[in-house]
């Protein structure tokens, strides 16, 4: 199983699209707010706020094996908390380059662009 160390940090979205058409085991962790999640979203992700994250934290152990994707509207956000999450333990974590946003312009035009 891949540690930290051999994972990028980054992954691109045609990556995780590819992923998620294989049927591959991992979170696509969603850390924009609700308000955003309302506009735009990829099925089947889990939203959890960055701004929440210190309080719902835990809600993350079960995953703590998998392959975590980490995503927000540019990537910014969603990058801080990839290395928060590395810090804290988690082994398997990456950031989706772009955000949403790109995955919005590269893989599903239908999802809302704000």
């Amino acid at each position: 199983m891949p540690n930290t160390n051999d994972l990028p940090i980054q992954i691109d979205v045609h990556s995780v699209n590819e992923m998620l058409k294989r049927g591959e085991d991992f979170l696509l962790l969603d850390v924009r707010e609700p308000s955003e999640f309302a506009i735009a979203k990829i099925v089947g992700s889990m939203l959890l706020p960055m701004s929440e994250l210190a309080g719902r934290a835990a809600e993350l152990d079960p995953h703590q094996d998998r392959l975590i994707v980490v995503h927000c509207h540019h990537g910014g956000r969603s990058l801080q908390v990839t290395h928060a999450l590395q810090a804290s333990g988690f082994k398997r974590v990456q950031n989706m380059d772009g955000g949403i946003d790109q995955w919005s312009l590269q893989i599903d035009s239908s999802i809302s662009r704000y």
